[in-house]
């Protein structure tokens, strides 16, 4: 919770504010007994009308004053919790979106959508109440001690054994409590998971006939999700018959003792009337108190939840965002990675460079190069790619084909930089990536991914994502490319085309083709095209693959596919295989030199359309 304060500083003068009109609320409680005790002493046993009228006015005085100060401090408090929490929820937001896919992969998005919801409105909530009651009950607890002592302290001495037993009480529950709320809200992230992975795959679920299954699954999630907050509900609920025990037998304590005072004329029956007001008080305080720790508790957990995320820090590092000092380290640490040399053996690599030197093309004779690269992914125990080597020239189509699992998507992500190289580098006009900053390296790139998103609102909202400022003319243009214009133009809208949330109003090859159009709208330099023409026919794919590479002479482009005919005709053709570029050449050197490529394309074509 400590870390989570600076998005108090806001809100100083609230937090201040909130607990102090509370206070005064509490202060003005307090004298309530004493009012009382004076209406039975003097008012009632003198029998006198206009004397309790009066100390009535007090009283309603002091219920007015008290309603006033509490209304202000729910005011400040609610103003601070609310604002607490939407720059808190906005900086969680903004520190998601510059997570790597490395982080975001191994967080999860379940645990994200949670901690953006569900813990961050915990501790919203958590934070009010401590505004309002932290202070609160513990000064009436006190101060009703204390007023106790000066009505009669003998009897006040019943205060002093029962306020440490019920403080026991109610901290011992809290720490055991604490733990296992913790556990409720990792079982809570469970039982979102299961949920999104059900909304999101209805369609699959309902394919194979899995909605029992799914049902099953569910209900065994959400039963233990149920289990554990029984559990620590239990545990809870004992505060406040406990505190009730202990309460009522202080009373009687309280009564007994004052009771023979009254008898031996040392106090009133209106001083018995008070105390015995000030224990109910201490009561009341207690149970709210206990209700408190447990909002506390669970705000607690969710606060270091969300702290977790926080703390996570991104493994790419944005060389725009760093200060000057800090931007030369990362210039120091990108220049330490590039290899000096090459350390394995061979001579020439398929790219042509010679790998005992390790020596690379000039800057700029080349748009994209991949000198030596490994990769792996986080935790994970092997390389998914290991010594790539390649150069790209500007204008060049490149085509990346494998197996399953070669490594294709993720060759290709690294030119954007949505993962770091393990070892070696990739350069663009001669420059590392890791030096670029984030925003100037993706303006040069227009990417097409494996899985087609597209957002809800209109098409022209959509395709603006590409190019803010793109005009229609250049989305028609994009259209036209990705051989989307018919479709649209059935539709009548035009670009007021409205687009359901991920598309679903759309075919899979509608939704591809205007995640191209997309791309192309921004006229990249280089655009990446991931595996994102699978749901098209062959006519449609071919006539997609002619507009780009008419559209684009400039433009370089990466074909990641699983068919043989779409990357054919590419400058260059790269076969990966379990990670490693077993074969890179046009389409006539890999069939008389690379067994992989031969048996992909014989797998997929005939001997004639082979050749």
């Amino acid at each position: 919770m400590k870390q989570l304060l600076k998005y108090l500083k806001d809100y100083k003068l609230e937090s201040v504010l909130g607990p102090l009109f509370k206070m005064l609320e509490a202060s003005f409680e307090l004298f309530v007994p004493l009012v009382m005790a004076q209406i039975i002493d003097v008012g009632i046993k003198d029998r006198d009308a206009s004397y309790i009228l009066k100390m009535g006015g007090v009283l309603l005085l002091l219920a007015v004053i008290g309603l006033t100060c509490s209304l202000t401090a729910q005011y400040f408090a609610a103003k601070a919790a609310v604002g607490f929490s939407t720059a808190l929820r906005n900086d969680l937001f903004a520190h998601i979106n510059r997570l790597s896919y490395s982080e975001q992969d191994t967080i999860g998005t379940s645990t994200l959508i949670t901690r953006m919801t569900s813990d961050v409105n915990q501790v919203q909530s958590g934070l009010n109440l401590t505004l309002r009651l932290l202070l609160r009950s513990p000064f009436i607890v006190f101060g009703a001690m204390i007023m106790a002592f000066t009505v009669n302290a003998k009897a006040a001495m019943v205060f002093v054994v029962a306020i440490p037993a019920l403080s026991v009480v109610v901290f011992g529950i809290m720490a055991v409590s604490m733990p296992l709320y913790k556990k409720v809200q990792r079982q809570l992230d469970q039982v979102t998971q299961a949920t999104r992975e059900n909304l999101t795959g209805v369609r699959v679920i309902r394919a194979f006939n899995r909605q029992q299954d799914e049902m099953d699954r569910f209900r065994e999630s959400n039963d233990q999700l149920v289990r554990f907050q029984v559990f620590v509900g239990k545990i809870s609920a004992l505060m406040n018959p406990v505190t009730y025990v202990i309460i009522n037998l202080a009373i009687v304590a309280v009564i007994w003792i004052s009771g023979k005072q009254v008898d031996l004329g040392i106090i009133t029956q209106g001083e018995t009337v008070a105390l015995v007001n000030y224990m109910s008080q201490i009561l009341v305080e207690l149970i709210k108190l206990a209700n408190l720790i447990v909002s506390i508790s669970k705000a607690l957990a969710c606060a270091g939840r969300i702290a977790g995320v926080l703390e996570v820090e991104t493994s790419i590092q944005d060389p725009a965002l760093l200060g000057a000092a800090a931007g030369e380290g990362a210039l120091g640490q990108a220049e330490s990675r590039k290899p000096v040399g090459d350390r394995r053996t061979g001579e020439i690599d398929q790219s042509g460079r010679d790998r005992r030197s390790g020596k690379s093309p000039a800057p700029g004779s080349c748009k994209v190069q991949f000198d030596h690269v490994d990769f792996a992914y986080k935790h994970a125990k092997a390389d998914s790619l290991s010594d790539i080597c390649l150069d790209v020239k500007t204008g060049q189509t490149i085509g990346i084909i494998g197996g399953t699992g070669s490594g294709k998507s993720s060759l290709v992500n690294l030119i954007p930089r949505f993962y770091d190289v393990r070892e070696g580098a990739v350069r663009i006009d001669g420059k590392d990536v890791r030096e670029y900053g984030l925003q100037a390296l993706r303006d040069k790139i227009g990417v097409v991914p494996q899985k087609a998103v597209l957002f809800k609102g209109t098409l022209r909202d959509n395709l603006k994502w590409g190019k803010a400022d793109a005009t229609e003319e250049e989305m028609y243009r994009a259209l036209d490319m990705a051989q989307a214009r018919e479709f649209v133009d059935s539709k009548g809208q035009g670009l007021e085309l409205e687009i359901e949330q991920n598309g679903k109003n759309l075919s899979g090859g509608q939704r591809q083709r205007l995640t191209i159009a997309r791309a192309l709208v921004r006229e990249p330099e280089i655009l990446i095209m991931d595996d994102s023409a699978s749901a098209l026919d062959f006519a449609t794919d071919a006539r997609l693959r002619k507009a780009i590479q008419d559209g684009t002479k400039d433009m370089t482009v990466f074909i990641v596919s699983q068919r043989a005919t779409t990357i054919r005709h590419a400058d260059q053709i790269v076969v990966l295989d379990d990670g490693k570029a077993v074969g890179i050449g046009t389409h006539k050197e890999l069939l008389d030199t690379c067994q992989v490529y031969r048996e992909i394309c014989l797998s997929q074509l005939s001997k004639e359309e082979v050749q």
